[in-house]
């Protein structure tokens, strides 16, 4: 890597919205604003590092005050592709931006559908419901093992869930049978993601495992890992970023159970200087533990967890690094009628040693305003849809 090279750090926040987009209504998502709303509900959040860089200048966030001088460079994204899940979320951010969501199927899939895919793997199917993946669990979980049947589930987001007891399905054949349904939901039934739901454990003590495993469709064309690939950029996918861009312009992963071994591995990353241009990581456990329980007191912790290890972080960066810290879309846990993503603004936070600081980036009309900056960091052709705000934080003209 060329060093004049920036190396950049991306971290997604998952589900770690800010407050509701002008269509939030249309999605049920009035009076979204997932961080401010947990803050609120807790008494006030204390993350100083985020604090330092501009987080509460974005919005306003009890216990986060605006910055006098922030030393990020700031502001908040709206996403323009229609729909709120992670897949979306994380293409836009890519540089992809859809006409059309991805189908839901909040009665569960058809009947016919369901059968080819019992033919395909060999296995009947239960359940076939929208549900919480804990809770369909815990209510066909002893069926299924003396069945032996597969807990078939979805939810408001475009997802075909398969769960299944490690001891009688290792992850191993679980993930066959996951690909196996990844190849037959195609054009109506073209989901965005299948995902294994390993869990184990006994009646009434079922527990979700960290073997869990996403199969999402292949972006409909280039990201911006697939033309950093092409020029010889290479990146490093931390959690499931993998997994959301079906592995696609991707250099190396690492495996991540939870927020601290994200954060845990992206501090090793920087430190070690492997050559990457991109470290890309996702925290996940806002949006799969605390968002989707509405468990908004453990999403408070989380926040404070992470802000923890963002401070070490910040001490880890080279002189031409630079440091992004973003979400995909909301998950309103304090929204108690509903355990759905939420239609929201994201938060940016863009800094680094050699960029400006307290630059009010405004509020960017897609995601992929993002990827349209970095490209242009990386001295790549202009091939996406965004607007690029690398000369605002930086003297380039």
């Amino acid at each position: 890597m060329d060093m004049s090279t920036p190396r950049v750090i991306l971290i997604i926040a998952d589900a770690c919205g800010i407050g509701e987009l002008p269509d939030a209504a249309d999605y049920g998502d009035t009076g979204a604003a997932t961080v401010p709303n947990v803050a609120a509900a807790v008494g006030g959040l204390s993350m100083p590092a985020c604090q330092a860089l501009g987080l509460g200048n974005i919005v306003e966030i009890e216990g986060v005050p605006p910055a006098p001088a922030p030393a990020a460079c700031f502001g908040k994204m709206a996403e323009r592709s229609p729909g709120k899940d992670s897949t979306t979320g994380h293409w836009e951010i890519g540089g992809v931006i859809l006409d059309a969501p991805f189908p839901v199927f909040p009665d569960g899939f058809p009947p016919d559908l369901v059968a080819r895919f019992e033919a395909a793997v060999g296995v009947k199917a239960i359940g076939n419901v929208a549900a919480s993946g804990t809770e369909i669990v815990e209510r066909l979980g002893e069926e299924h093992l003396k069945s032996g049947a597969l807990i078939l589930y979805t939810s408001a987001d475009s997802v075909f869930q398969v769960a299944a007891h490690e001891a009688m399905y290792p992850p191993k054949r679980l993930y066959e049978i996951c690909q196996t349904a990844r190849d037959l939901l195609i054009g109506e039934f073209d989901v965005g993601r299948v995902i294994a739901r390993p869990f184990e454990g006994r009646p009434g003590q079922f527990v979700r495992t960290s073997r869990r495993r996403d199969f999402s469709r292949t972006p409909p064309e280039d990201t911006l890992l697939d033309v950093m690939a092409r020029n010889d950029l290479r990146t490093l996918a931390i959690g499931k970023i993998k997994d959301l861009y079906a592995g696609r312009g991707i250099d190396s992963a690492v495996k991540a159970a939870n927020n601290d071994e994200v954060m845990e591995a992206a501090k090793e990353a920087v430190s070690e200087n492997g050559g990457h241009a991109l470290v890309f990581a996702n925290c996940v456990d806002f949006d799969m533990l605390w968002g989707h329980r509405n468990d908004e007191r453990s999403f408070a912790r989380g926040l404070e967890s992470f802000d923890r290890h963002l401070s070490e972080l910040l001490l880890l960066l080279r002189e031409d690094d630079v440091l992004v810290i973003t979400a995909d879309h909301g998950c309103d846990p304090t929204i108690k009628s509903s355990t759905d993503h939420t239609r929201e603004y994201v938060p940016l936070l863009v800094h680094g040693r050699r960029l400006k600081s307290g630059v009010d980036l405004g509020t960017r009309s897609t995601f992929a305003d993002l990827a349209t900056t970095l490209a242009e960091a990386y001295d790549l052709p202009d091939c996406f849809p965004g607007t690029s705000m690398w000369s605002e934080m930086t003297n380039a003209h």
